[in-house]
């Protein structure tokens, strides 16, 4: 069986030094790991600033883009489950190369049904894209929950953070460039594009990125060369391929998973509503246009400070709290409730701008806390991608009801109440994570 071990908060032994060399490789092993989850989300937020374009073109009302959004996400939470037990007898390299050929496919098809203009077309294949990229986090997280200690997954969840928000800060350049047009490298005019290019452009991206994968990643040190780096944490046993029925045993009879998913399902809905709407919002409530220099400091301010919360979280969640993620988890979630609730009385288009980026702050500091470092505390090496798409789906599952209720919301009233449907998800979250702040191992699923 799957052994606990010392991840889920309690004392851990102190960690050997790394064998000559280490660093090195797993710097290596990381970068392009983490550079094609990066392209993932280039994938994944280029439809955020097409938002505005394709209901322009097609006239599709708030709603229609509310249930292209929620297909992604629900597709992406059925993806998270079943690629997650998947993923842990794959292995994660295969796991993400499945999920790049996936996404690369769909954006390739999803800009070319821009000539047909169906609104059922567009819904199917951005769901076929939510399935495929669900083979990102899972295979993320497995080789990654191999390479580090059980104390430095708090750490590595802010560095997961970051990854995420690279691709961000990247699409949300890339896009306005693309559909206003630029001059490449001070001497080529490219034109403005029309909005197809920002799914054909990041799917090349990804392509390049995916080679580069396929030719350095590891799925563990052993893969490497590396043996017995972590010699004496029971969750870095030899073995990482688990039997799939052990693995389904024992992440779904852990009652701290799904408390931990349904948090995660209200960090979702705040996350997605931010991350999904802002441009829209923007350029709707006050006439901000996506090349204009405030849309360009908040596209990359959002993710930026998002990755200083998950940096932050995960730095105290280790340091401070010993492993334990779920105290901090709530009192982000507390913040998150003040922040929204200070944002839903602000105006003027600098102030949103500002109030934007906090509420990205909170929101994505107890994503990448609860998600991957809560998910490999409680899965181990062995399990860390199961349980991290018990978890993730949650999170999915939440943004999909979270879309689908904004966008009628938005058709009926505006954006009155466009802050204000964000904190009943906070609160909720917060609740959760109170309920189990004082547990020290999620891996028994019991006891203190």
């Amino acid at each position: 069986m799957i052994s606990s071990s010392a991840a889920g908060g309690e004392k851990v032994t102190a960690r050997l030094a790394l064998p000559p060399g280490y660093g090195a490789r797993r710097g290596l092993n990381w970068s392009v790991v983490g550079l094609l989850y990066t392209s993932f989300y280039m994938c994944r937020y280029n439809i955020s600033i097409a938002n505005k374009a394709m209901s322009d073109e097609f006239h599709f009302s708030k709603e229609n883009m509310g249930d292209i959004l929620a297909s992604f996400f629900y597709a992406y939470a059925v993806g998270q489950v079943v690629n997650g037990l998947i993923t842990d007898r794959l292995g994660g390299k295969k796991a993400l190369l499945i999920g790049a050929a996936g996404t690369v496919i769909c954006n390739l098809a999803f800009g070319g049904a821009s000539f047909f203009g169906m609104l059922w077309l567009f819904i199917l294949l951005r769901g076929i894209d939510g399935y495929a990229q669900s083979f990102g986090a899972p295979g993320f997280i497995k080789i990654n929950a191999s390479w580090f200690s059980a104390t430095e997954r708090g750490t590595f969840a802010g560095v997961f953070g970051f990854m995420i928000n690279l691709g961000r800060v990247a699409i949300n350049q890339l896009g306005p460039a693309l559909l206003a047009g630029f001059v490449f490298l001070g001497m080529w005019q490219v034109p403005a594009q029309h909005w197809r290019m920002l799914f054909f452009v990041p799917a090349g991206i990804a392509t390049i990125v995916a080679v580069a994968l396929a030719i350095w990643a590891k799925d563990t040190p052993e893969e490497a060369g590396f043996h017995g780096v972590f010699k004496g944490e029971a969750d870095h046993d030899d073995t990482v391929k688990a039997d799939m029925r052990e693995v389904f045993v024992t992440i779904v009879s852990n009652k701290f998973v799904w408390i931990m998913a349904s948090a995660y399902a209200c960090t979702g809905a705040v996350r997605q509503t931010v991350d999904q709407w802002f441009p829209r919002y923007m350029q709707d409530v006050h006439k901000i246009d996506l090349d204009s220099p405030l849309f360009l400091v908040v596209g990359f301010l959002i993710p930026f400070v998002a990755s200083a919360g998950s940096f932050i979280s995960g730095i105290v969640s280790d340091h401070l709290f010993n492993g334990r993620r779920a105290p901090v988890a709530a009192g982000i979630y507390c913040l998150e409730i003040v922040t929204i609730l200070i944002a839903s009385r602000v105006s003027g288009a600098v102030a949103i701008a500002v109030a934007f980026v906090m509420v990205a702050f909170t929101a994505n500091s107890t994503h990448s806390l609860l998600g991957p470092a809560a998910a490999m505390d409680i899965g181990g090496r062995k399990a860390a991608a199961f349980a991290s798409g018990c978890i993730n789906s949650f999170q999915y599952i939440g943004a999909g009801v979270a879309m689908q209720m904004l966008g009628r919301l938005l058709d009926k009233t505006g954006y009155t109440y466009f802050f204000y449907f964000m904190v009943p998800w906070a609160m909720v979250g917060a609740l959760l994570m109170f309920s189990m702040s004082k547990q020290r191992n999620l891996r028994k699923g019991s006891g203190h």
